[in-house]
């Protein structure tokens, strides 16, 4: 079968990046809750974010320079402390998640300027999002600079505040049509959840029993 190849050597950063954004999809949200030198409470949306292991429990972001040189708020903040919450995006907090978007002045609160409900968290000094369905307390591990405009932060999850109708405290499972997260996909569109079904993940005997091989 015949495809259409795209040499990364042969392209642009936009080109690639229009690609990586519209084929890996729906990418989970992560709306990040950091403190500047002077306390204020910054609020920004990352996409490029996943979890990758439970021991130690870590996540990733992907952090982003404007230009070489200037650093997002984000960006600047971790450089400098050690904390933040990562808060996930349901639904009903899509909207305010798409504010903090905006191009704010690095003085400028998104939290105080849209009138964002925070709670305090329990083991970090950045406060979480009252309205996240959960919230991720973390730590910075280590940060990785690939060139002058992007870096990959790791973060040890240390505490989850999640809302009650969501998680069994004794399974532990999640109820994902409760939660309803949404999803980034390219530009400007989001996707929600949609329907979810299961599939059965098979022992290699059991395949065989199965396929009679």
């Amino acid at each position: 079968m015949s495809s259409d190849v795209y040499v990364f050597s042969e392209l642009k950063p936009i080109e690639r990046y229009k690609l990586l954004c519209g084929i890996v999809v729906p990418r989970p949200i992560a709306l990040v809750t950091s403190l500047d030198e002077a306390g204020r409470v910054n609020a920004a949306p990352f996409s490029f974010f996943n979890v990758f292991s439970e021991e130690p429990a870590q996540i990733v972001l992907g952090l982003q320079h404007k230009a070489p040189g200037q650093p997002k708020d984000t960006t600047r903040n971790l450089a400098r402390a050690k904390s933040f919450v990562v808060n996930m995006v349901d639904e009903p907090l899509a909207e305010t998640m798409n504010l903090c978007a905006t191009d704010f002045p690095p003085d400028v609160s998104e939290i105080e300027a849209l009138g964002i409900e925070t709670a305090p968290s329990n083991l970090v000094e950045p406060p979480r999002i009252a309205a996240a369905p959960f919230a991720l307390e973390c730590r910075k591990s280590m940060s990785l600079a690939f060139n002058e405009t992007r870096e990959l932060l790791i973060g040890e999850v240390l505490a989850i505040h999640a809302r009650p109708d969501l998680t069994d405290a004794k399974t532990f499972y999640t109820d994902a049509q409760r939660y309803r997260p949404i999803g980034r996909l390219a530009g400007n569109a989001y996707c929600r959840q949609g329907e979810v079904f299961e599939m059965r993940r098979l022992s290699y005997e059991q395949w065989r029993k199965d396929t009679g091989r």
